[in-house]
């Protein structure tokens, strides 16, 4: 009988429509299952809340392993097929969770696959499975998932990855008409406009359109039923021609990764059609590569049956991520400051408390900051990174690092005397490149779109900056100059002062400020507002300047100008200038000369990156130059 847990384990699948939990008593037993609608909770939270609420005394569980639809990078959760979105550190902290750990939901059931027994998948056709190779994984619902594992050790790593959006091609006359009806809908039709709910029912008009008929309003499910009941001869054609354009997207995922150790369909439409789908065209088009068709052959296909194959998923990568914390791993710190607690001095338990509330900050927070906030002494900052066994705040910060994201850590060296020309060199460049991965982290594209349709609009654009900063307003008047923007440059405070006054409605006031407090620089804001301008900032987050400005970028990087120039963020807000130029360049004229400039900087960028000379980091680079270092 399998052992139970410390305390039950709080096991989640939040999807667009519908949020599932379970509470997890034993290794997948899983219980208290409900499932609850989105929309009936404000919130993440609220529906959490609910669930937890509504369970016995005595099971509120310390762990949590919430797989969503969506992607996960860093701390910050969006969905993107449903409006909610929350940070996990502060949710984990609301629902008073030891461990909260938010993971995609096709990372989630690629994990899965390796620990379903047999009577938990139904395989369709033949082929036989290579011990510890690569797996493939598709899935359709209200999209079209794709995952894969690699064999790592005795272990697994899964693939996250955004599969569903490869090019649609067509193999015969009718799924060319397929192509041109959903081209009058979509520039691009990948095979998720088509492999999924919503791509059922475009199939379904499409083989209308080409049968002559006038189709009737259905939705997916009264199509797959209609299809099985083989009450509509539409119906059964578009399930028909589903399940054979899944046979070539699963086909290409084999090919794609080598996928000897098969190919696993799961999702919510697949899974419901039962003995269908066996007999369906799937299998033969899986195989029919031409040159590569023994190849597939080989290679089994399976269609998963578990009823709570995300969960065991789930449940093995929180499992993973608790065994970790208990090791002492690189994502244990958090938890080893936890533990620590009852150990530590009254002066270091000041800084065990300020980190845990405020994890992310002080990742960027210099010593003397951390200090202030936990109003200790530097050197009571240093004792306590000794006392979790690190050698300095540095280390300290990349195993919190490492902790947070799980990816690349944000981090600052500290430039030395005794630092050689190399190592002076490598820190600048890491320090930088660390900068913008934070900032690329922080991006709002809402407010980069709000921020070009202003630009767009306005008759007149300038430019205010002070001091250290004054170079990038420079910087920006020149680019817009060159696409022919009529634009200004104000650096001078009182020239400022002047400027904004004859600002009109049609104007446009970029206004470019560090930590958005300098009170020059918020009196053209307001000056700006007075006059019926538009006033764009790129300022730090929660400053008196954003509250002013009708969009903000937010460049959050703090340097300390009583000891150096601003060097680092002078760059960022650089690049930020870059953003805002190429968006308006692409956006006025897509086929103009300037605008295939932008289109060229931006497929430069998503090259590999070349070794460069000095001149491709000085001010006024373009945004390609540097984003392609930070790939």
């Amino acid at each position: 009988m399998a052992s139970t847990f410390d305390s039950p384990r709080l096991i989640a699948d939040i999807g667009g429509t519908f949020a599932r939990f379970a509470l997890e008593l034993a290794p997948g037993r899983f219980e208290h299952l409900s499932s609850l609608r989105c929309a009936d909770h404000p919130d993440f939270h609220a529906a959490v809340s609910h669930y937890l609420q509504s369970l016995p005394a005595g099971l509120q569980p310390r762990h949590a392993g919430v797989a969503i639809a969506n992607p996960v990078e860093g701390d910050r959760v969006r969905m993107t097929n449903y409006h909610w979105q929350f940070s996990i550190e502060e949710m984990r902290q609301r629902l008073g969770l030891d461990t909260l750990l938010v993971v995609n939901d096709f990372t989630a059931l690629a994990m899965a696959l390796p620990r379903l027994s047999g009577n938990e998948v139904r395989q369709i056709g033949g082929g036989q499975a290579h011990k510890h190779s690569v797996i493939g994984l598709l899935g359709s619902g209200s999209g079209l998932g794709v995952s894969g594992l690699i064999p790592a050790g005795e272990g697994w790593v899964a693939l996250g990855t955004e599969g569903g959006h490869t090019s649609f091609s067509p193999r015969d006359e009718r799924e060319i008409a397929l192509l041109r009806h959903a081209w009058r809908q979509f520039e691009h039709v990948s095979f998720e406009r088509l492999l999924s709910g919503p791509g059922l029912e475009l199939i379904y008009r499409a083989m209308a359109e080409r049968a002559g008929q006038t189709p009737e309003p259905l939705q997916a499910p009264e199509i797959t039923q209609r299809a099985l009941d083989n009450s509509d001869a539409l119906c059964a054609e578009t399930l028909e021609l589903f399940c054979a354009l899944l046979g070539t997207a699963a086909a290409n995922l084999a090919v794609t990764l080598g996928a000897l150790g098969g190919i696993y369909i799961g999702g919510g439409i697949v899974p419901r059609l039962g003995e269908y789908f066996e007999r369906s065209r799937f299998r033969q088009r899986f195989e029919d590569k031409g040159r590569f068709s023994s190849y597939l052959a080989a290679i089994p296909t399976y269609v998963i049956t578990a009823e709570h194959a995300t969960f065991i998923g789930a449940s093995a990568i929180l499992q993973a991520q608790l065994r970790q914390l208990e090791s002492g791993g690189e994502g244990a710190i958090l938890e080893q400051i936890r533990r620590a607690r009852g150990q530590l001095s009254p002066a270091e338990l000041r800084v065990a408390e300020h980190v845990l509330a405020h994890a992310r900050a002080v990742l960027n927070d210099p010593i003397a900051e951390i200090a202030r906030a936990a109003q200790v002494s530097q050197p009571t900052v240093i004792r306590f990174c000794r006392s979790l066994g690190c050698e300095g705040l540095s280390d300290f910060k990349l195993r919190l690092a490492s902790g947070l994201t799980g990816t690349m850590p944000v981090t600052h060296t500290q430039v030395t005397q005794d630092d050689s020309m190399v190592e002076l060199g490598s820190k600048v460049l890491s320090n930088t490149a660390s900068a913008i991965l934070q900032v690329r982290s922080a991006l709002n594209r809402e407010m980069i779109d709000r921020a070009v349709s202003l630009l767009l609009a306005a008759n007149r654009i300038e430019f205010y900056a002070v001091g250290h900063y004054g170079v990038v307003a420079q910087d920006a008047q020149f680019k817009f100059l060159r696409f022919g923007v009529p634009s200004n440059c104000y650096t001078d405070p009182r020239l400022q002062s002047l400027a904004a006054e004859v600002l009109g409605e049609r104007d446009v006031a970029v206004i470019i400020s560090a930590g958005g407090k300098l009170p020059e620089l918020l009196a053209v804001a307001e000056k700006a507002r007075e006059r019926g301008a538009k006033v764009v900032a790129i300022t730090a987050s929660q400053s008196p300047l954003s509250r002013k400005a009708d969009a903000t970028l937010i460049v959050d990087h703090v340097e300390d100008v009583a000891t150096h120039l601003p060097m680092v963020s002078r760059i960022l807000h650089l690049l930020v200038i870059d953003i805002l130029a190429v968006g308006m360049a692409m956006r006025r004229n897509p086929e103009a000369p300037l605008a295939g400039l932008a289109r060229e900087a931006l497929e430069e960028a998503s090259e590999p990156p070349r070794p460069r000379g000095a001149a491709s980091a000085a001010p006024g680079v373009s945004l390609s130059r540097l984003t392609s270092h930070s790939r």
